[in-house]
């Protein structure tokens, strides 16, 4: 298993506690990740959201590129997987600043392609949100002309939403052929674009069992088109790490107790616009990205047998979201890390 999380860019991941001690600025973020690279952790996810769907519109919230360029710079080990949605994104200069993070961060940037679904966010800052398939129909494009630009010495493309002619990209990459593109997705559309263009798949929150079947209808997926298996399965989780199970279920209660909802803006559209295998209520949304649905609540000891349930399941990343982030990422480490070792050499000489 390799351990990743979310970079704190909204000010937390709790809808319900307005101060969670984890400001959204570059110097919290920066913190985080150099202090994340040394106790272990893989991979941090920047997502990408130009309002903040976590503390309400009105609130502060970090660029993703900008920053994920910045913490390249500053970091040695870690991969910086940055988020990028079609609907805001010229695709060759895309092209061109993903590479240029490449070499800044010597081969550790990757992308998470989403093909967006907050409607009003999209009104705002002038992306073309159209119908859901079409949004997939554009997204096939742009990762076509990312990989053809980055594989090419010259590359045309004439395409419904975009058209360049006799473009060159260099320096290239310094990831051959590409940098890894994940992606996530639960619509028959979205699925069919990562079968078809994308290296690794990110899953919401899922239990064991649901990560299982999807893991397995991916593989199967792949398998039937001709591709190569898929690098990586990733999956969101937010993780409740107490020494007893009843200080971990108090903490659990507190943040899914809804106050007030100004922080459950995109709401509507995230479920409306989106088309979820697994829909969720209110009390879901308390934390984003389905993150309870995997229930990393307990003590180590009962995270770390949930952990190795995942990784039985095929889960092999984990990007963790936690609050406050820098103390409860340092309590992972320290506690459960280890007990997933200690278990898995257990069950393995058994």
């Amino acid at each position: 298993m390799r351990y990743g999380f979310w970079l704190p860019i909204f000010g937390g991941w709790l809808r319900n506690v307005e101060d969670e001690g984890m400001p959204p600025t570059f110097d919290y973020a920066k913190n985080v990740i150099q202090s994340a690279e040394k106790w272990g952790y893989d991979t941090s996810l920047i997502a990408e959201l130009y309002l903040n769907d976590i503390k309400g519109t009105d609130a502060d919230a970090l660029e993703a590129w900008s920053t994920a360029a910045g913490l390249a710079a500053v970091t040695e080990n870690i991969e910086i997987m940055t988020a990028v949605r079609p609907v805001f994104h010229n695709p060759a200069v895309t092209a061109k600043m993903a590479a240029n993070i490449d070499h800044i961060s010597n081969g550790r940037f990757t992308l998470n392609i989403v093909s967006g679904w907050w409607a009003e966010e999209a009104k705002q800052y002038g992306g073309e949100f159209t119908e859901h398939d079409e949004r997939y129909d554009r997204t096939t494009e742009f990762l076509e002309i990312l990989k053809g630009l980055w594989e090419e010495e010259t590359f045309s493309y004439d395409g419904k939403f975009y058209q360049i002619e006799n473009t060159k990209l260099s320096p290239k990459p310094v990831q051959r052929p590409n940098p890894i593109l994940y992606a996530g997705g639960e619509s028959e559309k979205g699925k069919q674009v990562i079968t078809s263009l994308c290296d690794a798949y990110v899953l919401h929150g899922h239990t064991v069992e649901e990560a299982r079947e999807k893991i397995a209808d991916m593989k199967e997926r792949r398998g039937e088109a001709g591709n190569a298996p898929l690098k990586s399965f990733g999956m969101a989780a937010y993780v409740i790490c107490r020494d007893t199970e009843a200080e971990a279920q108090s903490e659990l209660e507190r943040i899914t107790t809804v106050k007030d909802t100004s922080g459950y803006a995109g709401f509507k559209d995230f479920t409306s616009k989106s088309q979820l295998e697994q829909q969720i209520q209110l009390q879901d949304y308390s934390v984003s990205n389905r993150g309870l649905r995997p229930n990393l609540v307990g003590t180590a000891e009962q995270i770390a047998k949930q952990v190795l349930e995942f990784e039985n399941a095929g889960v092999d990343l984990l990007l963790l979201q936690c609050s406050p982030q820098l103390e409860e990422l340092e309590r992972f480490s320290q506690d459960v890390m280890p007990k997933v070792e200690e278990l898995r050499a257990a069950y393995t000489n058994h």
